[in-house]
């Protein structure tokens, strides 16, 4: 569904993609992997059309994503950051992406989930940076897209909203969905994602299970296998 052909970028003299290949299709979980500075977020970015490779191209079913629109309604995705209108309400920030994205969205399930019923009617400067957080899964999550793009999903979470996450992410994965997911929390890594894209230098360092760089690193620990790919990082790729 989504393939990444040879993706170069830079920025001014900043290299941060040097030749990045990969495919994600058939559904289930892939966790962007990589220390700051390896291109996540920026790869993220050109799959939403908010950045141009320099070269390279981005195939989204097969058809080049290059000035298209019409895909990214396939598309969910969570940042990593969400500035919302401070001066709405919760209530009125859903309405607004539901006005702007139409469709038949299914907010109200979230919002229970979430237990964001006493918030809605409150302002989004009023809320603490966890309810945010809920607020900010329940748009993302609300309309029912193929693909999925969860960027440091898990940020302020308290442990039974961190659970919940999980269970959601497990339960759209069921469902066939392609989801991408940046973290630098191993433990959601290890129990959500089918497989790994670790970057490094702009580049595709390692790509495969975590049983497969367990066995790589001859580490037992998901934290620990990463540190080897880290101290190793002079080696040729691993598995791409």
């Amino acid at each position: 569904m989504i393939q990444f052909q040879n993706i170069y970028k830079a920025f001014g003299k900043l290299e941060v993609l040097t030749g990045v290949s990969a495919s994600v299709d058939g559904g289930g979980i892939t966790a962007i992997l990589g220390p700051n500075g390896s291109g996540k977020t920026t790869l993220i970015k050109m799959l939403l059309g908010m950045v141009y490779p320099d070269k390279g191209e981005i195939l989204f079913d097969g058809k080049p994503t290059k000035k298209e629109w019409a895909y990214k309604n396939d598309i969910s995705y969570l940042p990593q950051i969400a500035r919302f209108p401070e001066n709405l309400t919760v209530t009125e920030l859903i309405n607004l992406i539901k006005d702007i994205r139409g469709g038949t969205p299914n907010e109200q399930r979230l919002i229970e989930l979430f237990t964001l019923e006493s918030h809605l009617g409150k302002k989004i400067k009023h809320l603490s940076g966890g309810t945010k957080q809920k607020v900010n899964i329940v748009l993302a999550m609300m309309y029912d897209n193929p693909v999925i793009v969860l960027d440091e999903p898990s940020t302020g979470l308290d442990p039974i909203a961190l659970v919940r996450l999980k269970d959601l992410i497990l339960e759209e994965r069921a469902k066939g969905k392609n989801i991408l997911i940046t973290t630098h929390i191993m433990s959601l890594v290890e129990d959500l994602s089918d497989e790994i894209l670790f970057l490094l230098e702009g580049k595709v360092y390692f790509r495969g299970t975590i049983p497969e760089l367990k066995e790589f690193a001859d580490e037992d620990n998901l934290e620990k296998s990463i540190a080897h790919l880290l101290e190793h990082k002079n080696a040729e790729n691993i598995k791409v």
